[in-house]
């Protein structure tokens, strides 16, 4: 416990120390144990602390709760920024290999939308290391700025470590300049093609266009079946770029994809196809377990928005959102790690409400951080 304790004194403490009564890291334990128990509303925080503060004596030293308006202050106006990286810095450490797949991803915090300004809610861009299920990094949008993920995507690769590792992303992030980055840092991409780039996406669909359902070039196929609804996919591989006019342009191309489903519920019948281009140059399985591994991200964002309700958070300000959005991450992380030791499984939601209610699983989920 005292190494997340040192690691939140790490952040420096702006408050006048003469009317101090709470540090700043025993406040930040407060809310991360709030967090990981599915509470996030600051009306319920101060319920949650009060009847949790044995807890947090006990095992943390923490002796005494700050009041509501003091914790809506705190949040105001900490460096939220600051605060996220000590998180993500948290959960970096708590595996031994983060995997070789790292996912982009954009997520609308759709509760800071402020009156008559539609598009003005921040939104949080996330790195996620698929096989470990870790956050390495995240950077705050805000629509007000005028910007959006394509640039600050392009500024996170300047302080990720990418080398060896394959980068994934939607078709936002298929830009010629973000692909060039990640090969000068040592990375390569996957990234999937639609009509921002419509020049490369009309080159690889015309070549696929015949060629996906005969055995002129390699395929991998896969079925699954989910209650009533059966899906089939083909995943179609080609190396073979001199036919493509606009290849040159993208820096350490190697192959094109095409994935194609098929979904079948009951007579009905529909299908479609995605178009990807990347650096790599490996099996069509292969890189159907890498596109198929980028939605994982999707699925932590449903998480958040699900469990935790981040859309309808309570918290307005755009610099409270930034550290409780970590601490959300924060706290998914851990009740993964914990489930999967445990012999009988819950499901997250059932686990964070079994951490509410349960103080030795409470403890338990955050002994994994």
């Amino acid at each position: 416990m005292t190494k997340i304790h040192s690691k939140f004194a790490i952040i420096e403490d702006w408050r006048n120390q003469s009317y101090v009564k709470h540090n700043l890291s025993d406040i930040l334990i407060l809310i991360m144990g709030a967090v990981i128990s599915g509470i996030t509303e600051l009306a319920e925080m101060m319920e949650y602390f009060e009847n949790k503060i044995d807890f947090f004596t006990e095992h943390f030293g923490i002796t005494a709760y700050p009041s509501k308006p003091t914790i809506s202050r705190f949040l105001s106006v900490i460096d939220g920024e600051k605060v996220g990286q000590i998180i993500i810095q948290i959960m970096v450490e708590s595996v031994d290999e983060l995997g070789d797949i790292i996912s982009v991803d954009g997520k609308t915090m759709r509760s800071t939308v402020k009156k008559d300004k539609p598009n003005s809610a921040l939104q949080i861009l996330s790195a996620y290391a698929v096989e470990s299920g870790i956050v390495i990094g995240q950077e705050a949008i805000s629509n007000e700025d005028k910007t959006n993920e394509i640039p600050v995507f392009r500024e996170m690769l300047e302080f990720m470590n990418i080398k060896g590792k394959t980068i994934t992303g939607d078709a936002m992030h298929c830009q010629k300049e973000t692909c060039a980055k990640i090969i000068a840092g040592g990375g390569d991409y996957v990234f999937g093609l639609k009509g921002n780039q419509s020049g490369t996406l009309e080159d690889v669909s015309l070549f696929f266009k015949d060629k996906i359902n005969n055995n002129e070039i390699a395929k991998f196929h896969t079925i699954e079946q989910n209650g009533g609804r059966i899906e089939k996919r083909i995943c179609a591989v080609s190396t073979a770029l001199d036919g493509l006019h606009h290849a040159g342009e993208w820096a350490g191309l190697r192959s094109i994809i095409a994935v194609k489903r098929k979904f079948i519920v009951g007579e009905k019948t529909s299908e479609e196809i995605n178009y990807y281009i990347s650096s790599r140059d490996t099996t069509a399985e292969e890189f159907l377990k890498i596109i198929r591994a980028h939605w994982r991200i999707e699925s932590v964002h449903w998480c958040l928005g699900v469990i935790w309700n981040e859309d309808d958070s309570g918290i307005i300000s755009e610099n409270g959102n930034k550290p409780i959005n970590a601490f959300r991450k924060l706290a998914l992380l851990a009740h993964k790690k914990y489930i999967a030791k445990q012999t009988k499984k819950r499901s997250i939601k059932g686990n964070v409400f079994a951490s509410l209610l349960n103080d030795e699983v409470l403890l338990g989920v955050i002994r994994y951080l």
